[in-house]
């Protein structure tokens, strides 16, 4: 006899399996960072790898900034997360951007949509998490679909940063609760 399916449907990924990947994926990003030697052999066009942590890089960037904009909307929340932040910053360089100065709330002065996302941080503390864990979210789908067309480090880097974006998820959602 089937059991019956549970009455409330779970999205994203199940506790048991972020826990069991996490550390895996932990370690794969430490060992992987920076040992890939660029696929660009100075023709005119970028190789795919190239484009892809380029991507990767810009994600963690503007996801860096997110965070910093939800910090400085909602001071309350800075505890919490300082530490998700500076792992999207360590998942920046790692992609080969530039290491940011300051973990703090105001973003440097640069001329791009960084602007934008201060002024679009719901007034809730709850709305703002769940913004953030969704960003989260779209960039790790996004890695995951992108480490189907990229060499083995780097599809590695990606798989293990994506892991980390859906733990990123998981607690963004639980502590909000």
């Amino acid at each position: 006899m089937p059991f019956p399916s549970s009455p409330r449907a779970r999205s994203g990924p199940r506790r048991r399996s972020l826990l069991a990947v996490a550390p895996a994926a932990l370690l794969v990003a430490g060992c992987s960072a920076g040992s890939e030697n660029s696929g660009a052999t100075g023709g005119s066009r970028p190789s795919a790898a190239d484009r892809a942590r380029a991507r990767a890089a810009r994600d963690s960037r503007a996801l860096a900034e997110r965070y910093d904009a939800v910090v400085a909307a909602h001071p309350k929340l800075a505890e919490r997360l300082r530490p998700l932040r500076a792992e999207v910053v360590r998942h920046a360089q790692a992609f080969g951007a530039p290491a940011s100065g300051s973990p703090s709330p105001s973003p440097s002065g640069s001329a791009s949509p960084s602007a934008s996302p201060a002024a679009a941080v719901p007034a809730k503390e709850k709305d703002a998490l769940a913004e953030l864990a969704a960003a989260e979210r779209e960039i790790a789908d996004r890695r995951a679909t992108a480490l189907l067309d990229v060499p083995g480090e780097l599809a590695r880097l990606l798989a293990s940063v994506a892991a980390a974006g859906a733990a990123h998820v998981y607690l963004l959602t639980e502590a909000g609760r």
